[in-house]
């Protein structure tokens, strides 16, 4: 069902069901014979939401190769691909972490933080505090999840249970968020979600959130897409044909909104940012795999690191 304004999900549903996809293909990188990453969590989060698809791919019953396509059919991100790109833009995200914390900064947001276990997984100073903003349920279900697993969090985490649609930045600061120290933000597989001008609005509200000394880092989709819509929505569906075949049956090209948006990083430097925009296959050569050949690309996808 295509996206509306006031929708709902869960993490076996809708736009929900993307965060368990992702959870799926980090662990799938975790076991990879020379991983970038390494998120122990990822397999036993995907376990616990319970879409048989994600549980049989996150524990390896089920492979990437299984979902290639055959016979040199049309699939233009294979599950393989797929899962190194989750690698590299996981590895680019916590690695923006560390920068930010060898600066200095002593306060993160995770915005739309699904099942990201970064608070859990990574090694953070003493005096680190962190928010996580998301949906309630999404929420209280990682929470619950990693207690049942005996895991408490390596930092001062604050989760901040509401919708980005909704006054977030008084929820955030509510929850004990200074808006005067320095901030390390990063919204990961977000914008594509955002219709436009909510992308737009976003960054306006975390411009505003931050004091000189902030960094941001973000997935920027393409401003203009090189496929009009309709063909941009088929190719990503016959990325999922193999996935129905296993008994998944979710068409993610409806979750997107397409169309013409502002460039992020120019946006960014239109506002008082200094911005470094790293391409897909930069990214993934830095991280040492293979980078995507044209036709595996929906988009020049680029990860935009910013500095207030």
């Amino acid at each position: 069902m295509p996206r509306t304004d006031n929708d709902t999900w869960d993490l076996a549903s809708s736009v929900g069901a993307t965060a368990t996809m992702v959870a799926a293909a980090r662990a799938v990188a975790t076991r990879a014979e020379q991983p970038v990453i390494n998120d122990q969590y990822a397999e036993p989060l995907v376990r616990a939401v319970g879409v048989d698809f994600f549980t049989k791919l996150a524990s390896g019953e089920l492979t990437p190769a299984d979902l290639d396509a055959r016979d040199g059919g049309e699939t233009p991100v294979g599950m393989s691909r797929f899962a190194d790109g989750m690698a590299a833009r996981t590895r680019f995200f916590d690695d923006f972490f560390a920068s930010a914390v060898a600066a200095g900064v002593r306060q993160g947001v995770i915005l739309a933080s699904g099942l990201d276990a970064r608070a859990y997984r990574l090694s953070w100073p003493e005096d680190m505090t962190l928010f996580e903003i998301d949906q309630p349920e999404v929420l209280e279900f990682k929470t619950r999840t990693l207690a049942g697993l005996g895991v408490r969090p390596a930092v001062a985490l604050t989760a901040v249970a509401v919708d980005l649609r909704d006054d977030w930045p008084a929820a955030l600061t509510a929850a004990g968020f200074d808006p005067a120290a320095p901030t390390a933000w990063i919204a990961e597989g977000l914008l594509g979600y955002l219709p436009p001008d909510a992308q737009d609005r976003l960054l306006d509200t975390i411009t505003e959130l931050s004091p000189a000394g902030s960094r941001l880092a973000a997935e920027a989709v393409p401003a203009v897409q090189d496929l009009d819509d309709e063909e941009l929505r088929r190719r990503m569906s016959a990325s999922t044909d193999r996935w129905r075949e296993h008994g998944f049956d979710l068409d993610f090209s409806e979750l997107v909104f397409t169309g013409e948006r502002a460039e992020v990083d120019e946006y960014l430097r239109s506002r008082g940012w200094t911005v470094d925009a790293t391409p897909t296959n930069d990214l993934l050569v830095r991280y040492g795999m293979a980078p995507l050949n044209p036709d595996e690309r929906f988009g020049d996808v680029r990860y935009v690191s910013a500095i207030r």
